[in-house]
Formats: structure tokens, sequence, C-alpha cells
């Protein structure tokens, strides 16, 4: 059986039946698959006037992904710029996203280091920049990791 070369358009399709993609990731690997430039623009605006490719809703199913790990929006963020979603939009899919960011990083706390909040210094250090590393900002992580009469 030999195989036959798939359009670009269908390999596009192919690539979007497994997962959503945003636009960058969605030329880089039909360049990585031997497409060239005027049939991957072509297939790009076949499915994005067919709505089979759409970055924005790309952004909000990343972010509920990330949400779920969790991440924090800073880390969301930088994920989603590093995939090609262009900054205002991501910002966008961020700040619609229904989160709590502080319980988030809350959760997360307890989930890696326990419920039990802790006066040393070096293990505050330590979950500080977990959470950090995770995406969450200063004030989320201050809450996290304090006590309730804390904050």
């Amino acid at each position: 059986m030999h195989s036959q070369k798939l359009s670009t358009f269908d390999q596009a399709l192919s690539l979007l039946s497994h997962r959503e993609h945003g636009t960058k990731e969605l030329v880089n690997k039909l360049k990585l698959k031997g497409h060239t430039g005027k049939d991957i623009t072509s297939a790009i605006e076949q499915l994005q006037n067919i709505n089979y490719l759409n970055d924005e809703r790309f952004a909000e199913i990343f972010v509920r992904s990330r949400i779920s790990k969790p991440l924090g929006a800073n880390r969301i963020l930088q994920e989603l710029i590093q995939k090609g979603i262009n900054s205002t939009l991501a910002k966008e899919a961020i700040n619609n996203a229904e989160v709590d960011w502080f319980e988030l990083a809350k959760t997360l706390k307890a989930r890696k280091f326990g419920e039990e909040v802790t006066t040393d210094f070096k293990e505050k250090g330590r979950q500080s920049r977990y959470l950090q590393y995770r995406g969450f900002s200063f004030d989320e992580i201050k809450y996290a990791i304090s006590s309730e009469d804390e904050y």
C-alpha cells in the first residue's frame, strides 16, 4: 500500500481533528511536513473562514487546560505568547477565565506542601519560588502561604 501525500488543507484538518491549534503552531507543523508558503496560506485562510481555526477559541481552551494544571496567569500568558497568540488576545482569554487566582494558588500550595502554614523562613521561600515558577503573582503567593490572620 503506497501512501499518498495529503493536501495542505487535508493535513491541516487532520492536525485540527486531534486538538485545537493556534495559527502559528499549525503553520509551523505544516512547514515541518513539507508544505510550502502559498499552500499553507491558502489552507489557513480556508480554515479560518469556516471557523475550524480560531486563535481566540484556541486561547480560551488553552487557558482552561492550564488552569486545571494549575498554573498562574503569568505562566499561562508566557506559554500563549510562545504559541504565537498575540498578547492582547492572550490577556483577554486569561481575564475572561472565571477563576480566583488567589484560591487557585492556595489550592496548589496545599496540594504540594499541605494545609499547614509554615513559619520557617526557608520553607516559605521554597513554597514562594514554586508558586512563582508556576506563574502566580506576588500577592497571590503571599495569600497562599500566609495564615488568614497574616493576610
